[in-house]
């Protein structure tokens, strides 16, 4: 397994794993074929993170070059939170439990320092218990639950906000 930034060139196999992931996971945001993602807003996306400093995208690849997951890093925008950071994870369901999820996150604090961010952050259906694990495990606490705020199948669930200093 391999970690690395994102770079133009990755945009249609970056849109493609998304949507698997998306159609894959129960706890995604996006259900599987609601996410209208073309190549070319995926390379826009990809160049715009490269350029800001403080956001990028993560992904691991496979010894045969295939992508089987990411973590997407949004930087803060304002002065006040350049120094922190929003992710995004997606893991293919074959590779869940196989250490993908630790990789990344490894290579996450490290690129982390290097750019001098000081706090990380996302959120996490409750219910997804292997992600919670392995958020914890890669050093987040929970912050705060919001109530209500994931809807799947008509039923309500409550999300995590779960933070990282560095």
């Amino acid at each position: 397994m391999h970690i690395r930034e994102a770079i133009v060139g990755d945009g249609e196999n970056l849109a493609i794993l998304i949507k698997q992931v998306e159609a894959q996971s129960e706890y995604m945001l996006m259900e599987a074929g609601e996410r209208k993602l073309s190549v070319e807003q995926q390379q826009k996306m990809i160049d715009r993170f490269n350029r800001s400093g403080n956001s990028a995208i993560l992904l691991a690849e496979t010894d045969e070059q295939q992508l089987v997951g990411y973590i997407i890093i949004v930087g803060g925008t304002a002065k006040r939170t350049l120094h922190s950071a929003y992710l995004v994870v997606g893991i293919l369901k074959d590779y869940c439990g196989m250490g993908v999820g630790t990789s990344l996150f490894q290579h996450l604090d490290q690129w982390a320092r290097e750019k001098e961010l000081s706090r990380l952050e996302l959120t996490v259906v409750t219910e997804n218990e292997a992600a919670v694990s392995l958020y914890k495990k890669s050093g987040f606490d929970i912050e705060g639950v919001k109530r209500g705020s994931f809807v799947k199948d008509g039923e309500f669930f409550d999300e995590y906000y779960m933070g990282k200093l560095i």
